[in-house]
């Protein structure tokens, strides 16, 4: 799987600056919400988008021409954040001549290999594709990509965004607004229109902070390693040793099949068990991430009483009143599953995970804020603990991103190798099926993917 003599070479790192089709402002600033605040020093989340296409000589003019008029749409990406003395929060801030960095590279790795959609990899093999974001104690960028040309063969789009200022509904949408641009403008073009549903909606009013929330997580940050530290520095989190990406499909067809065992262990249970049953939240999430809970449980042979899921939730339609879809920033609260390791490890293990993925998603009712003051410190101790969790969505539709070359042939979400979460996206067929991504040691992914299969083969 190691390609030792393969080479991603720099060509160029140039700065894009938003095309200013409409008078941009000299100073645009965004306060950022608890919502925001909360991902302050977590690790950017870096995406990579693979196209395969024959000639590779005319995309750059095409990508660089396209991206400088989808920033005119997102302008706190070309932005930065900070956070001054006098500043309760952090700040983020767009000046009239600010970029994004964009690293242009070539590559002679074998691209079929990178882009195979169910190989397993080396974790590291991805690294030379995505630009790190830069990130010191007194700035931090928003956004940085990479094009990165294997000629003849295809491109690589690598992506890193900075969590603090956008979360993985908004930064899709606006890789979405990227492509619908440089598909639908003809180069030299200066409109760079976008239909309503990509357009971003920035009004903070729609945020509420009633408990305070901003200035508890603000605190909270400041008093991490001593008194007043308003460092932006993000958590270096380490890849394991031997890691290993693989990428395993749950089918549409599959989806009813788990649903059905599930509520048929129910009603055998409940023949048997005269106390009150719950009703179960069997939605398409619910049923893939219990699945892959009860693999994952499986194959680390959890010596723990309890093991434990955190999930995220998009909170745009669950606030009071609901915000717009199209919301540009952070909107989403973490719910954490618990369940009985045995219960997961027995022949039931299906129906425990799916019983405490549906009490973690019937807490809603009691409010998406509740419990929101220990997100931050909560935060914490799932990264050291480590946590089962859960990134990216199914509802994305990553595999959308359409360029003009076509649909992407590969979407992974690199950054999982650093914070050991579980990745879901769409297909690349748009069949309703689930790509659930994962990057666990060599020594574990093998028997991961062959668990997983016989599972779905044996229901």
């Amino acid at each position: 799987m190691a390609h030792p003599n393969s080479l991603v070479k720099v060509v160029e790192v140039c700065r894009v600056a938003p095309i200013p089709a409409s008078p941009l402002p000299d100073h645009y600033s965004l306060p950022l919400t608890f919502f925001d605040i909360r991902w302050l020093r977590f690790a950017p989340v870096q995406r990579l988008y693979f196209y395969e296409i024959s000639s590779t000589d005319s995309i750059l003019p095409k990508l660089k021409a396209s991206l400088s008029l989808t920033l005119q749409h997102f302008l706190p990406l070309a932005g930065n954040l900070t956070w001054p003395q006098d500043s309760l929060k952090p700040i983020l801030s767009y000046a009239k001549g600010d970029t994004v960095s964009l690293t242009v590279a070539e590559s002679d790795i074998d691209f079929g290999h990178l882009s195979s959609k169910y190989d397993l990899l080396q974790a590291q093999e991805y690294h030379p594709l995505v630009p790190q974001l830069d990130v010191s104690h007194e700035r931090a960028a928003v956004m940085a990509l990479q094009i990165t040309v294997f000629p003849n063969h295809g491109f690589s789009i690598g992506t890193s965004m900075h969590h603090a200022v956008l979360d993985g509904k908004t930064s899709t949408s606006f890789l979405r607004s990227w492509s619908h641009i440089c598909k639908h403008e003809e180069l030299g073009s200066s409109s760079g229109l976008l239909p309503d549903e990509l357009k971003p909606f920035y009004d903070r009013m729609v945020i509420h902070d009633l408990a305070g929330l901003g200035a508890i997580y603000s605190n909270q940050y400041q008093n991490m390693d001593g008194p007043n530290n308003r460092s932006l520095m993000v958590w270096d989190l380490q890849v394991p040793p031997d890691s290993i990406r693989g990428t395993f499909k749950l089918s549409r067809a599959k989806i009813p099949t788990l649903r059905q065992h599930v509520m048929t262990r129910m009603a055998k249970k409940k023949q048997h068990d005269d106390s009150e049953s719950s009703v179960l939240h069997l939605s398409t999430f619910s049923l893939v991430c219990a699945y892959t809970w009860v693999c994952l449980v499986k194959i680390q042979e959890a010596k723990e009483d309890k093991t434990r899921l955190i999930f995220a939730v998009d909170c745009r339609s669950r606030l009071d009143p609901p915000i717009p879809a199209t919301y540009f920033g952070n909107c989403i609260a973490g719910r954490l599953a618990v369940a009985e390791t045995k219960g997961i490890l027995g022949e039931d293990g299906l129906v425990v995970a799916a019983n405490a993925i549906s009490e973690a998603i019937k807490s809603l009712d009691d409010g998406v804020l509740n419990g929101a003051e220990s997100w931050v410190s909560r935060m914490c101790t799932v990264l050291s603990d480590r946590v089962a969790s859960i990134a990216g969505s199914h509802r994305f539709g990553v595999y959308e991103t359409d360029f003009g070359w076509g649909i992407p042939n590969k979407v992974d979400l690199v950054s999982i190798d650093r914070t050991g979460a579980i990745s879901l996206s769409d297909t690349d067929n748009g069949d309703g099926g689930v790509d659930v991504g994962l990057v666990l040691q060599k020594n574990y992914i093998k028997v991961f993917a062959s668990l997983f299969a016989k599972g779905l083969e044996s229901l």
